[in-house]
């Protein structure tokens, strides 16, 4: 699909170049990030390609990966189709990246968003549309503009909601998915960015969403902007720190599963195991019964809470969830899946 035509750049539009140090720094963050995922640093002509919104976070970004890697990125805009500014906000990215050199394209949502959980469907379309579109491009990698104070947005709602280390982990760096996502900019400041936006001299668009209380994240936006206690950098390395130990535990119980987990007769023993490492095992002992029976119905994901089966089995009493029936003889779970419900 080719991009979308945009105006060509006049001398009047040219834009301001970066400060060096701002793009050494990100070219810096980039590069550890590509010695964590793959071991080396990023080859020169391998294409990146960018998630650009419009907002201040995405059009630094889109500024920095350019003066870093010119010629070698990409970008997209996704327009979910909830606002009528979002064609005008997705034309002005497309005139931005004309100027700096960059391919740009609009993808729109087929289907609407509808219902309940906007923001996280969004997202999921979001990602989908983006992965769809990198298919049809050379680009390997996706980056997004999260940052930290994002991260410290993230780490308060989840410590609010009571969230385990997992969930505690917060936006991670790296993210394995359909293609690898970077998150470059989680050592920046919201405000770092804005400057540099505004020291290039490009515009940029505020999503009226980012300030409507109804969201929980705006709330924790405006606490964090109203005291001077906590730090959102400090508390974005805490984050950082609660994903090592989460990927350690992850670790281990890959270790201990191969010992303990009976493929033939779909046993679980579990004797000694703390409860977290008990937990994650349950997870996917759950996930291993319903891949293996094609179960899909009811829905079972990783945030799926389990701690009311997982209390159930600490009793030695059998309990059904996400479609499998686990029972217990002493320190043995066997898994089942679980039988239709009668129909009155």
């Amino acid at each position: 699909m080719s991009p979308p035509a945009v105006p060509p750049a006049s001398a009047a539009d040219a834009l301001n170049p970066l400060d060096p140090v701002w793009v050494e720094r990100f070219r810096a963050d980039f590069d550890r990030l590509c010695v964590d995922a793959y071991d080396g640093t990023f080859a020169d002509g391998v294409q990146i390609a960018l998630a650009v919104s419009g907002g201040a976070d995405s059009m630094a970004m889109l500024l920095l990966a350019s003066a870093a890697f010119p010629g070698c990125v990409v970008a997209a805009t996704v327009d979910h189709g909830l606002r009528p500014e979002a064609a005008d906000e997705a034309a002005m990215v497309a005139r931005v990246c004309a100027q700096l050199g960059v391919h740009h394209i609009t993808l729109r949502l087929t289907e609407p968003i509808i219902g309940s959980s906007i923001q996280g469907q969004a997202r999921e379309a979001r990602y989908a549309a983006l992965f769809e579109w990198m298919h049809r491009t050379d680009a390997f990698l996706l980056l997004t503009a999260h940052h930290a104070d994002d991260q410290a947005e993230t780490l308060l709602m989840r410590l609010n909601r009571a969230s385990g280390v997992a969930g505690l982990s917060g936006i991670r760096a790296i993210r394995d998915d359909e293609f690898r996502v970077f998150r470059p900019l989680l050592g920046w400041r919201r405000a770092e960015l804005r400057a540099i936006v505004a020291a290039s001299g490009a515009p940029w668009v505020d999503d009226p969403t980012n300030v409507d209380p109804h969201h929980d994240r705006t709330r924790f936006r405006d606490l964090l902007a109203s005291q001077s206690l906590l730090d959102p950098v400090a508390l974005a390395r805490s984050a950082e720190n609660i994903a090592e130990s989460n990927d350690a535990l992850e670790t281990l119980v890959a270790q201990m599963w191969h010992g303990r987990w009976q493929d033939r007769t779909l046993q679980l023993e579990v004797t000694g195991l703390p409860r977290e490492v008990r937990r994650r095992m349950l997870r996917r002992a759950i996930h291993e019964t319903r891949e293996r029976n094609g179960i899909v119905l009811p829905v079972f994901t990783d945030s799926t809470n389990i701690e009311s089966l997982l209390d159930a089995l600490d009793r030695e009493s059998g309990a059904t969830q996400g479609g499998v029936m686990v029972q217990v003889r002493r320190d043995i779970w066997t898994f089942r899946p679980a039988p239709p419900r009668r129909s009155l």
